[in-house]
């Protein structure tokens, strides 16, 4: 290992090998059909997002001639070669599984995905119809000019492409589009059938009925196809007065940035696919050919379809809090004791109280928070432009940077600032990535702040979908902590030393370095050292070498990482005591917790930030420590329920792949995200049964 470069895994091999983890759930036997179906469709979203992104941004390099190399030693040529590579095998394992297993039993089941040439002469008159009256009039083919600028073709978006021979008998061709777009649905339904659902894709139509588009021209062949275009672009803040006009611009440039994948159906023609390629600058490694229907995401309709229950697995709602009464005030309880709440196993709607009861309470002064992602129709701006309108006073910074979210944030940011909420952009040249949300309420004592600390976003929609935790907090250093951190935000002073949280860019890291070299010294001398960190990527090289020197210190460390880890675990005299596992299951692992064992009293932390360089030195973010003891209690067990999955988690390798935790004994087959739901319940459980045994008088009128 004297080669520094083998120290470390390319992040962006590492990536797909999360991504092949993905699909492996929906190869697996043991998951309903539906549910398999979903993980296919997430491989997919997943693929399209890291071209737009990962790729795009390396596409920029290797065209800029940028030779700097990885932490693993690659240069973006190199790393580009090899994610084709490996794209290629991922997607035809994905149409594999498609055709192989999906599409059977999906038929068994009585949902057919039928091909038009297939269809009885009735269903294809009926079909015919349906196209004639409700597509037909909805298309509009776009003549591609051989030389000349030819339309933007959208990102993303669904065509069908035309080969079409020349109308003077020449030997060149004419070429054209047919923009199908996402408004149009995906899946058409066949009104012939005894019982059961059948379906014909969209593009399946468009072709059959591509003359009807094109009279009195011979059509010689088609394909359907989409693009994906570069989406790795960053606003210049040093020149920006408005920073939402300048992410509104940003924007805009993605429509038209370069194509860095062109996905082809199947029975295209070489010259189709090698004019689409040249015309829109697609790189050589960026055509994918997928042996089934373009973007499998659309099949997702079909999850949709009633009657099926038996094909879904059974929910797993989310559990009412049983540290938290319903019929009290949120404040009287938080003043009490802290409340870790861990989603989507416990309910989100605390969160959305929290924010709702201050912003109705006469005794809140203040409300401040920060916005990264939030749902479309979100109860908790809706609850902060309430708390404007009842005269509080309401600061909120809305990261317009949040990727994808882009549109939806500087729309919230406007109708915030209407209402007369203080609203601030983000910080120059930084993400702002920290959840916390602080309430100041006047009470008998004087002004006091209440914060909510989290590791997930504030978005009542995926935190029924991601796990997380969050903290409910009066604790008087934490909260002093809070207003310190928003007043250098909001004033842009100096931040001053934190009695108990960490912020990077400042000192987070050198925070985790110091306590993972406290357990090394510990081991040194002799003295048990542990180290039990969950995150969804760890990819820091200076934490990384942190560890490894933790490591050869004799420090036990246990890494619970979703996604890319460009760490090597196992490896002999560099990583031999590290053990890395991630874990695939219904709901995507998102929270960010980290436990030392610092001579038995436990150090543990929450916290927005994944151990990256993008976090750690290009985002603000938060560690907060965990010091009330049963929320303390509560994370380690969540870290140790993680690690002693025996059904979902996969081993990572030094090599970068995977292998499933072996069992042993089948009475051994511990799910986590099944125990964490269970032990949810059952704490609801008993909580309602205490109450119920609880007597509480009904009491007259105060005279």
């Amino acid at each position: 290992m004297a080669d520094k470069s083998n120290r470390f895994v390319n992040r962006e091999l590492s990536w797909l090998e999360f991504n092949q983890r993905v699909l492996d759930e929906a190869a697996c036997k043991d998951v309903p059909l539906m549910d398999r179906l979903f993980f296919l469709t997430i491989t997919a979203s997943n693929l399209d997002e890291f071209f737009m992104v990962r790729v795009g941004g390396l596409e920029l390099m290797r065209k800029a001639g940028g030779r700097k190399r990885d932490i693993a030693g690659m240069t973006p040529y190199q790393q580009l070669t090899q994610i084709s590579a490996r794209v290629s095998r991922m997607v035809s394992d994905q149409y594999a599984l498609f055709h192989d297993m999906v599409l059977p039993e999906l038929a068994i089941a009585g949902i057919k995905l039928a091909s038009f040439d297939t269809l009885t002469v009735n269903a294809r008159s009926q079909v015919h119809s349906t196209f004639t009256d409700e597509i037909l009039p909805i298309l509009s083919p776009m003549f591609l000019d051989q030389s000349g600028p030819i339309p933007l073709l959208h990102n993303l978006d669904l065509y069908v492409a035309a080969q079409l021979a020349s109308p003077d008998d020449s030997s060149a061709y004419d070429y054209a589009v047919v923009p199908i777009g996402r408004n149009l649905a995906r899946l058409w339904p066949i009104a012939e059938q005894e019982s059961g659902h059948a379906f014909v894709l969209i593009e399946d139509l468009v072709i059959s009925h591509i003359g009807e588009l094109f009279p009195g021209r011979q059509v010689l062949s088609t394909a359907p196809f989409r693009v994906s275009r570069n989406a790795d672009m960053a606003v210049q803040e040093e020149f920006s007065d408005d920073l939402s006009q300048e992410m509104e611009a940003v924007l805009l440039q993605r429509r038209t940035s370069g194509c860095v994948r062109l996905e082809v159906g199947t029975n295209f023609s070489r010259p189709l696919v090698a004019f689409l390629r040249e015309r829109l600058g697609v790189p050589k490694g960026g055509v994918v050919q997928v042996n089934g229907p373009v973007d499998l995401t659309g099949l997702r309709a079909l999850m949709k379809l009633d009657g099926y229950a038996d094909l879904h697995a059974a929910a797993w709602p989310p559990q009412p809090s049983a540290d938290i009464d319903p019929k009290t005030d949120l404040f009287s309880q938080i003043e009490k004791r802290d409340i870790l709440l861990s989603f989507p196993f416990e309910s989100f709607d605390p969160i959305v109280r929290f924010v709702s009861e201050a912003a109705d309470d006469p005794d809140v002064l203040a409300i401040k928070q920060i916005l990264y992602r939030t749902s479309p129709d979100s109860p908790i701006i809706q609850a902060l432009l309430r708390a404007a309108d009842n005269g509080k006073y309401v600061t909120v910074i809305v990261e317009l940077k949040a990727r994808f979210d882009e549109a939806r944030n500087i729309a919230w940011a406007r109708e915030l600032e209407t209402a007369g909420v203080q609203v601030i952009y983000g910080v120059k040249h930084l993400k702002t990535h920290g959840k916390i949300c602080m309430v100041v309420r006047r009470e008998r004592e004087g002004v006091v702040r209440y914060v909510h600390f989290g590791t997930g976003n504030y978005n009542d929609k995926t935190a029924r979908l991601y796990t997380d935790v969050g903290l409910l907090t009066r604790d008087t250093e934490l909260g002093s902590d809070a207003s310190a951190f928003f007043n250098a935000i909001t004033g842009r002073s100096e931040p001053r030393p934190y009695r108990c949280l960490e912020q990077s860019p400042l000192r987070l890291r050198d925070r985790l370095l110091e306590l993972i070299a406290d357990e090394a010294a510990r081991a040194k001398q002799g003295h048990r050292a542990r180290i039990m960190a969950k995150m969804n990527s760890l990819a820091d090289p200076v934490l990384i070498e942190a560890l490894y020197m933790a490591s050869q210190a004799g420090v036990e460390i246990l890494l619970n990482v979703r996604g890319i880890c460009c760490l090597r675990p196992g490896v002999k005299g560099l990583s031999e005591n590290i053990r890395v596992v991630s874990i695939i299951d219904r709901f995507l692992e998102h929270s960010r917790i980290v436990c030392f064992h610092h001579g038995g009293s436990k150090l543990t932390f929450i916290s927005s930030a994944d151990w990256m360089p993008r976090n750690l030195d290009k985002r603000v973010e938060l560690l907060i420590p965990i010091r009330d003891k049963a929320c303390k209690n509560k994370l380690i067990s969540i870290l140790k329920t993680c690690f002693s999955d025996k059904v979902k988690a996969r081993n990572i390798l030094a090599d970068g792949g995977y292998e499933p935790v072996s069992t042993g004994k089948k009475d051994s087959a511990v799910r986590c995200q099944e125990m964490l739901f269970l032990a949810a319940q059952e704490t609801r459980q008993q909580a309602e049964r205490v109450r119920l045994t609880s007597f509480e008088p009904h009491l007259p009128p105060a005279q």
